[in-house]
Formats: C-alpha cells, sequence, structure tokens
C-alpha cells in the first residue's frame, strides 16, 4: 500500500495512508503503543462495503513520521488535522485501540466542530485517574509504563532496550506478549494472519528507532493536556473483560467521565479481542449502526 507525507506547522514530517473505498465517510484508525499505519485494520473489501475511507498515520517517532521530543496526547489533535487538511476533509470520526484510544479522545475534545463520533477500544486511563492503575496488569506492561514515582530515566532505558530487541526481531515482542496475555488474547494471535499483521507494525513502528515507543509512553504517563468531561460527541468505549494488558476499570472510569459515552465489556474478550470489533466500530462512527450486537 502507497503512503504519503505531509508537514506540520512547525516543519516535521507525518507519514500516513489511505485504504478503503476512495469517495467513502473518512475515518483515522490510530494504532496501539507500540505501533503503525501499517496496524491491523480490515481489509479493503470490508472497508469497500462498509463505505469507509480509513486515514490511519504514525503517530511522531513512529515509522515515517518524524519525531516530536515532550509530545503530549492533546498534541495528536493537531497531527490529525494536518492529515485531514492534506487530504481536504473537513469532517472525520476516529477510532483509537489501545494506546490510540487516548489519542482519539484527544481528538473529540479538541476538534469538536470536526470529529463526528468516537470510538475507544481497550485504552487506557489517565496515570491519575482515580483507580488502581495496575491491579490486574500482566508484567510486560507494568513494567513498560512504569510506576508512579518511578525513575523515568531508568523507564526510559527499558523502552529502549525492549525497542532495539524488537526493531532486530519484530517477531520476539509477540513472543514475550504471548507468554502473559489472558486466555482469549492467546486465541487470537494464534490466528498466523493476525501473528503476520502484529509483526508487521512493530517492525514499522521501530524501524527508525526506540522514540516513537518512548515518547507514546511519557505522554500517556504525563498529564494528557484536555478534559474528557468536556467531549460533546457520542463515544463508544469497548473492553475486554478478559484483559491484563490493560485492565478494563480503565474503560469504565474513561466511560464515567464522558458525558455521552457507552461502555461495552464483553464476558471472554481479551486486549486483542478488539481487532474483531474494529468493523463493527468503524460501521457505527461512520453512521451506519452494526448489525452485530455489542455485548456488554
Amino acid at each position: 500500500m502507497s503512503y504519503s507525507d505531509v508537514h506540520t506547522a512547525d516543519g516535521r514530517r507525518l507519514r500516513y495512508e489511505v485504504s478503503g473505498a476512495p469517495d467513502g465517510i473518512p475515518v483515522f484508525l490510530l494504532h496501539g503503543t507500540p505501533g503503525s499505519r501499517v496496524g491491523p485494520h480490515p481489509r479493503a473489501i470490508v472497508l469497500h462495503r462498509l463505505g469507509i475511507r480509513l486515514i490511519s498515520y504514525d503517530r511522531p517517532g513512529y515509522g515515517g513520521s518524524d519525531r516530536s521530543p515532550g509530545r503530549s496526547v492533546a498534541d495528536c489533535a493537531a497531527d490529525v488535522a494536518a492529515v485531514a487538511d492534506d487530504l481536504r476533509v473537513d469532517h472525520f470520526s476516529l477510532v483509537g485501540r489501545s494506546g490510540g484510544g487516548p489519542h482519539a479522545l484527544a481528538c473529540a475534545a479538541l476538534l469538536p466542530e470536526r470529529v463526528t463520533r468516537a470510538a475507544v477500544l481497550v485504552g487506557l486511563a489517565p496515570h491519575d485517574a482515580q483507580i488502581d492503575w495496575f491491579d490486574g496488569m500482566m508484567t510486560f506492561n507494568l513494567e513498560g509504563f512504569g510506576a508512579a514515582g518511578e525513575d523515568e530515566a531508568r523507564l526510559i532505558e527499558r523502552l529502549r532496550l525492549e525497542a532495539d530487541r524488537t526493531r532486530r526481531n519484530p517477531g520476539s515482542l509477540l513472543d514475550e506478549l504471548r507468554r502473559q496475555i489472558s486466555a482469549p488474547d492467546r486465541m487470537v494471535v494464534r490466528d498466523h494472519v493476525v501473528q503476520r499483521l502484529l509483526v508487521e507494525t512493530y517492525a514499522e513502528a521501530t524501524r527508525p528507532g526506540p522514540y516513537g515507543w518512548i515518547d507514546d509512553v511519557l505522554a500517556l504517563r504525563h498529564d494528557w493536556g484536555f478534559d474528557l468531561s468536556g467531549i460533546v460527541q457520542s463515544v463508544r468505549v469497548w473492553h475486554g473483560a478478559e484483559d491484563n494488558c490493560v485492565p478494563p476499570a480503565h474503560a469504565r472510569w474513561i466511560a464515567e467521565q464522558i458525558p455521552a459515552a457507552e461502555l461495552f465489556v464483553p464476558a471472554g474478550t481479551g486486549h486483542f479481542s478488539a481487532m474483531d470489533v474494529v468493523p463493527q466500530m468503524l460501521a457505527w462512527v461512520s453512521g451506519s449502526e452494526p448489525s452485530l450486537a455489542l455485548s456488554v
């Protein structure tokens, strides 16, 4: 698939891709942490059937996008707007998966005149949320996000080493995750197509170095830069009940903060189960209610 580059007002390059129906309803799909624009998404035939023009881009430091040191979650809104402007898209909706979830919410909060709907799949809550942030979280993410008060220099070095291992052998990250994820997720990643898609996005994410991953984690640990209660659009929050990458308490807290949020926490699902839900969420945010019911 071909890509395009756009330059931001401060001169940074952002790399993005567009797939699906050329004249379809524009929807941004925001990748996880670590991730990239080539991350798992529905096949072109599915997007055409849904009538969706899917837009994905590399957050700064990942893939083909230049790094933006010290970026916040809120900074995502200006970058998404730059891509939308380059495509001459005035209004759009978003679906954010995992680390992309908070970034989708930033766009909804800060671009209310442009964002029509947003969906968050297995997203994280802010570090200062009134929950036990790490309760039920697997060791890999406990170490990967760092406990409150942990020296950030140590966290950055840990992430740098992990990103370097992933760059040299992208499959090693999936192997490490597979040893710790919940049973529903082990079933999902057993599929060879899913494995290939995940390895591809990890490879592209870390190809230029570790800083996309590092800056994502730091942005998620610090103040996000916007108020969830100020989001006025309809938002769907979906989370796997057996997710131990990001425990479902995160989703419940997020949904409580957003006035027009709907929460779905189906039994027997995990973190990577969200990939199966993407087509339904794309249909919903684009204004076409999905035919398959979402379990509560």
